[in-house]
């Protein structure tokens, strides 16, 4: 599938694909990788258009040269174009994006970094436990075939929790591991609903896949 990029002010997470190097200029925050761009933190997308200078009036009587090839767009990502919005908390019924920070036995342990489409100025910590990775063959969900430290996943707030964490869900198919890198340090891509594959190594490793929209 073709790669695009995202919208200006669109939010990207680190090491997220935001398009080919042959259509987009780097700017600051993002890096080249085989042939193209992604972003190196979180923050806010900008795509700035190239300024086009004003040509030489073609005369009928000459002949003029062929015009130089177009400048490409330039993509930048911003994490100061966010520090200046009000806090925001996570709610009941929003969606986040958050990072794995360990798992046990029972729960995966996660820091909120964007709730809906705001970048968080600081990190709330969440819980996905194991009755909520999935809505159907719950007991047999094992939260080390599910998710692993480093993975992006996409949630849903279902409650408030304690004083210490959120709890989140996961159960719907849209949500789940969005970003994921292998025990062999690739970014991986999905093959099916549990399962992201290495493309340097071939090898597969399990996960709760969230299904794209």
């Amino acid at each position: 599938m073709a790669a695009t990029a995202p919208s200006s002010a669109a939010i990207a997470i680190p090491g997220q694909l935001l398009g080919p190097a042959s259509k987009f200029q780097p700017g600051p925050g993002t890096h080249i990788h085989e042939s193209n761009l992604y972003s190196s933190l979180l923050g806010l997308v900008h795509v700035t258009q190239p300024v086009k200078a004003p040509g030489p009036v073609k005369r009928l009587n000459k002949i003029t040269p062929a015009p130089a090839p177009a400048e490409l767009p330039t993509i930048s990502v911003s994490r100061s174009a966010v520090s200046d919005k009000r806090e925001t908390l996570p709610e009941v019924g929003n969606t986040v994006l958050c990072r794995v920070i360990r798992i046990t036995p029972r729960q995966a342990v996660v820091a909120i970094l964007i709730c809906g489409e705001t970048v968080l100025d600081a990190e709330w910590q969440g819980l996905i436990r194991v009755q909520d990775v999935r809505a159907t063959e719950k007991d047999r969900v094992k939260i080390y075939e599910s998710f692993r430290p480093g993975d992006i996943v996409r949630a849903e707030v279902i409650s408030l929790g304690d004083q210490a964490n959120y709890y989140l869900s996961t159960s719907r198919n849209e949500l789940g591991v969005i970003m994921a890198t292998s025990e062999a340090g690739n970014t991986m891509f999905p093959v099916n609903w549990k399962e992201y594959r290495d493309p340097e190594t071939g090898f597969s490793e399990p996960r709760k896949v969230a299904k794209p929209y």
